[in-house]
């Protein structure tokens, strides 16, 4: 955890390159259990069914493969799938084993603990609407459109992992006076735009180019794109509650998307909500 409040882009860029990111304490036993009873049975869909419940475990994964690349590896890994059968199950055992966590991270940071789950819970949310959509849209990437919206909002999870007093003070700021622009709050506590940092970040961790553009706004246009921005908005604005007053324009938004009727994604993505208590 950081001992003084970074300020830059190329400080954050700097400190969370060679940070061992932590994941939740679930995955890591889910992990362990996983491999005691599985022995040679194990296959790469029961461990990436594991990873991809926890973002920064997510994260963690490609981020390695994508700083460890072989030298015949002429592609990208772009799924957790895809690294796990590269590297082998045993492999991977091997590798992602003694994991720190998210809840020793914060072990003395409640608030901040709660603010980090409601981001972890908002990304797994987006990626369950993200692959919705893709799969009705017939989209051949619909799995690294799953993996673009898990990711999207990695930097905000490792600003409260790591910084949880910043973060604390984006969160307040807004609440506070909600007319603020997150991008203003964020470069007044930060120093940079989190939209900003994740790019620099991935780039520097050479994640694969397609998740990467899938999260540049840059390529806002691109039905990929609008598919994964539109899933992160939705779940953003239903975590407010289902009377947030941008969820209309959301539902018009994918509805463009899907070519349907605002009403039709509504019915779409209520028992998603629903499940939830919205």
């Amino acid at each position: 955890m950081l001992t003084k409040p970074l300020r830059s882009l190329t400080e954050w860029v700097a400190y969370l390159y060679r940070t061992d990111i932590p994941v939740l304490r679930r995955t890591v036993s889910a992990l362990d259990e996983l491999r005691e009873s599985g022995g040679e049975d194990l296959n790469v869909r029961q461990i990436s069914d594991i990873v991809y419940r926890d973002p920064l475990m997510t994260l963690k994964v490609l981020a390695y493969m994508s700083t460890h690349r072989g030298a015949r590896q002429i592609s990208d890994i772009e799924t957790v799938e895809q690294a796990i059968a590269m590297m082998g199950v045993p492999p991977f055992f091997r590798r992602f084993s003694n994991l720190s966590t998210v809840e020793d991270t914060l072990r003395d940071q409640q608030k901040a603990h709660l603010g980090l789950m409601r981001v972890i819970t908002r990304a797994y949310r987006a990626a369950q609407f993200a692959q919705d959509w893709a799969t009705r849209r017939q989209d051949l990437d619909y799995e690294v459109i799953v993996v673009a919206a898990l990711l999207h909002d990695f930097a905000e999870m490792l600003v409260w992992c790591f910084s949880p007093e910043q973060a604390l003070a984006m969160r307040e700021m807004q609440q506070q006076d909600p007319t603020l622009r997150s991008v203003t709050v964020q470069q007044t506590v930060i120093g940079c735009a989190l939209n900003e940092l994740e790019l620099a970040l991935m780039k520097r961790w050479r994640l694969p180019e397609l998740v990467v553009k899938m999260t540049d706004r840059a390529h806002a246009d691109h039905p990929q794109v609008r598919n994964v921005q539109y899933a992160v908005n939705l779940a953003r604005h239903c975590a407010n509650g289902w009377n947030d007053p941008a969820l209309p324009d959301d539902f018009r938004d994918v509805a463009r998307l899907l070519n349907t009727t605002p009403d039709f994604v509504r019915e779409l993505v209520s028992p998603r909500l629903a499940a939830i208590g919205l």
